[in-house]
């Protein structure tokens, strides 16, 4: 029996869509591809009880494509969509080198870190997330289908922003498609609280989207760009071209503006935020929009961090330079990185850890010892870490292991309910009524699944799987 295929596409002017989708019958087999124009996109497959009933759900799903404007196509003419990526050269620092330990090249430009007691993940421009423990060595790798912009956590969740405008969950064995973002925002930067997205795009708008990957609201912010988003309870903190501009998580009234001068980076503790920006200082803000203290700098920063409480705060620049200063705003040291301009940098156990323009992950000795060590020209012989050979990177997965027996595990159900895929749980002693956050590309009409966890959100209203997740058979 004969393929029967259908491919959409919906590419709009204005530049507010452009993606298509394609739908392929094989019998009694139906294979749904989708995703940006120009991407081999995300693939799903249902099996149905007969060929007549394949076609009747692809019939369904091409409807519902053309109600919202889709329309037949030709592979392969329009062509894909530029994706902005942050063009920035890094000057020869001439301050002595920092001490650092080891370092990983991850093959590109890298962005995305996240550094926590168990290890390290960087992430690339080629879409590879390498995670090495706190020995150098390296544990696993991911591959997604596009490049990283930005690793993220939010409790026991390790989120990546791609390119292809998706938000991946990395926390279990394979990555997983979290949140699927609107087509039109090319994204900057992103975080996440309690299930909650704030996402940039690149020209200077800002959004909340919540677990479901539904706007809470979107609008344009009060300067371009946008490489500064952090997400707390309160609000999402938005550092753009400007200055700093804070708005309500949910409602996205604007609570404060405070002009900085460009961002080109942010960080946040608990009642602080600290910008980096292109007037050579780190600028610290309280949360309710006051200006309190600036860390200078000799040249643009690109990244900063702190240490728990802002202890100290550290800052990464264009000339390939990382500083260190006391709360006051004291500097107490500046070192060479002696491998690029740190992009994105994060402090853990008195190590600083950067990703650079080069594309290296290196680790920082930054106990006094080692720093005072460095300043008099004594440092220790830098450990190159490679990747075991024949490593393969980990693919997004939109498969799921089918068992029998619901032997354990949280029971879940996949319902359609106003043209979407919703999550249910079944077990006794959880609400029926409330949500469930669950990878996309493996949600199918009425089948059911067995999740290790299933936890509530720390503002209520929707629950959380975590863990694995197997399909019940039947």
């Amino acid at each position: 029996m004969s393929q029967e295929k259908t491919y959409l596409e919906l590419s709009e002017a204005d530049g507010t869509s452009h993606k298509f989708y394609e739908v392929t019958i094989d019998g009694a087999e139906l294979t749904v591809r989708y995703g940006r124009i120009g991407d081999t996109g995300q693939v799903k497959r249902s099996s149905f009880a007969s060929a007549e009933r394949a076609r009747l759900e692809a019939s369904r799903k091409v409807g519902e494509k053309v109600r919202k404007g889709y329309a037949p196509a030709v592979p392969g003419v329009r062509q894909k969509r530029s994706v902005s990526r942050r063009q920035i050269v890094s000057v020869r620092s001439t301050a002595r080198r920092a001490p650092v330990l080891w370092r990983y090249d991850s093959g590109a430009p890298a962005f995305g870190i996240f550094v926590d007691r168990d290890g390290c993940l960087v992430g690339n421009e080629r879409g590879v997330i390498t995670a090495l423990n706190h020995n150098a060595e390296v544990m696993q790798q991911y591959r997604l289908p596009d490049g990283v912009k930005c690793i993220v956590a939010d409790d026991d969740w390790r989120y990546a922003g791609c390119d292809d405008g998706n938000v991946y969950d990395i926390s279990g064995k394979v990555p997983r498609l979290a949140y699927r973002i609107a087509d039109d925002i090319d994204i900057y930067w992103l975080d996440i609280h309690d299930g909650v997205l704030g996402v940039s795009d690149s020209g200077g708008g800002i959004a909340s989207i919540d677990h479901e990957d539904e706007f809470l609201w979107r609008r344009q912010g009060n300067g371009s760009s946008g490489w500064m988003v952090r997400c707390d309870a309160d609000a999402v903190h938005h550092g753009h071209s400007r200055g700093v501009t804070s708005y309500d998580w949910r409602t996205g009234r604007e609570v404060w503006h405070q002009s900085t001068g460009a961002v080109l980076f942010g960080w946040q503790e608990p009642g602080t935020l600290y910008a980096g920006t292109a007037t050579n200082q780190v600028a610290r803000l309280s949360k309710d929009g006051r200006f309190e203290r600036t860390y200078r700098c000799d040249a643009a920063v690109y990244s900063c961090a702190t240490a728990a409480d802002g202890e100290f705060v550290f800052a990464g620049d264009s000339h390939s330079s990382i500083y260190c200063f006391d709360s006051a705003g004291n500097r107490l040291w500046k070192l060479g990185t002696g491998c690029g301009s740190a992009y994105s940098m994060q402090y853990h156990d008195e190590r600083l850890y950067l990703v650079t323009t080069t594309g290296a992950l290196a680790c920082v000795d930054a106990s006094e010892a080692a720093i005072r060590a460095a300043e008099q020209g004594t440092v220790p012989d830098v450990v190159d870490v490679k990747a075991p050979p024949r490593m393969p990177a980990v693919p997004v997965s939109t498969t799921v292991e089918v068992v029998h027996d619901q032997d354990d595990g949280v029971l879940v159900e996949c319902v359609e309910e106003g043209g979407r895929l919703r999550i249910h749980v079944l077990t006794p002693g959880f609400r029926r009524d409330w949500l469930v956050q669950f990878p996309k590309g493996i949600r199918e009409p009425r089948a059911r699944y067995l999740v290790s966890e299933v936890r509530e959100s720390g503002r209520g209203g929707f629950y959380r799987a975590y863990g694995d997740i197997r399909r019940l058979r039947g």
